[in-house]
């Protein structure tokens, strides 16, 4: 499960790092540091994740190999700025879910990782939420 999450958070990064570089248009300075900030963020908890996977002894699985199989989240590249915002709203709303799943199957069976995937969880709750901001102030001057 830990190892599903690992994938979900490289995918997330991945996409939110092309996003950055990809971001054009008026708005996309200040979209593209938002994009920046969610990458740096999602590869925050991708190493906390790896760190615990670890700790429980066992091996972070980083092989770019079926990456897309394991990750709960798709790479969808998106042609604009609004587009790019979407997907990566749709991404974290996945996330969301998923993880909400996973700290129900920890519950007390593995304290630990429950806290960690809850604080995860929280963030990744903050992105959808910048997300869906971001396409109603985008969407309000188009």
């Amino acid at each position: 499960m830990l190892n599903e999450a690992l994938a979900t958070e490289i995918v997330c990064v991945l996409r939110y790092r092309r996003h950055y570089f990809m971001a054009n248009g008026i708005h996309a300075q200040a979209v593209a540091a938002e994009f920046l900030e969610h990458a740096n963020e999602e590869q925050s908890h991708a190493d906390q994740i790896a760190e615990r996977i670890i700790q429980l002894n066992g091996e972070p699985n980083f092989s770019p190999e079926g990456l897309l199989m394991r990750s709960h989240s798709e790479y969808v590249e998106g042609k604009t700025l609004i587009d790019m915002i979407k997907e990566d709203l749709v991404a974290e709303r996945i996330a969301v879910e998923s993880y909400s799943e996973i700290i129900r199957y920890f519950g007390d069976r593995d304290p630990t990782s429950r806290r960690l995937m809850e604080e995860i969880l929280a963030k990744e709750e903050e992105h959808a939420d910048d997300m869906k901001t971001l396409i109603e102030r985008i969407g309000k001057e188009a």
